[in-house]
């Protein structure tokens, strides 16, 4: 039974079980066909209207392929408690199908850090994220995040209640961004 952590303006972040997530929310216009706009450079806009969460994004798309490479750097957010400041680096995919686009990504695990990244920081272990986006109508899409990190990250109970309101917040942002459309 999945625990629900944060609910707000039809979104939903809930505990499936120890350190694997889902999030849940719908987005609507009826001006705009919204499958088209859902790919890479949505993902790149995720991270481009979040500044006051991400210090620095790069997504590189890989030439002649579904895939990209996404770098980014999380602000400090618990430095006060001792916890490290956080980094993804993600390999990304995109498949498409008449009802579903779907992105697969998880963690590149290298010996050295990419670009840009400072020494302290540590890899946010992904072992594996999928979001669903469900062709409901041309103007509805349905998204399902499901995300899951490496058994050894330890995630503190009172850090999954920020991170519910952390992707509220970015993803409020898109909702509003499309919608101003």
């Amino acid at each position: 039974m999945a625990k629900i952590i944060y609910e707000k303006d039809g979104f939903k972040f809930e505990k499936l079980k120890d350190n694997a997530f889902n999030l849940l929310f719908d987005v609507e216009n009826s001006k705009l066909a919204l499958p088209s706009l859902i790919n890479f450079d949505l993902v790149k806009l995720i991270y481009d209207l979040n500044s006051d969460i991400y210090v620095s994004n790069n997504l590189q798309k890989i030439p002649e392929s579904n895939a990209a490479i996404i770098t980014l750097l999380m602000k400090h957010f618990f430095e006060d408690l001792g916890l490290p400041q956080r980094y993804s680096h993600l390999y990304m995919t995109q498949e498409n199908t008449d009802k579903k686009i779907v992105f697969n990504a998880c963690s590149i695990h290298t010996d050295s850090k990419p670009d840009g990244i400072p020494d302290g920081a540590e890899l946010m272990p992904i072992k594996y994220m999928v979001i669903t986006c469900d062709i409901i109508t041309q103007h509805k899409i349905g998204f399902n995040c499901s995300i899951v990190f490496e058994d050894y990250l330890n995630i503190p109970p009172f850090a999954e209640k920020v991170i519910g309101i952390m992707i509220h917040k970015i993803f409020t942002r898109v909702k509003r961004f499309i919608n101003s459309y």
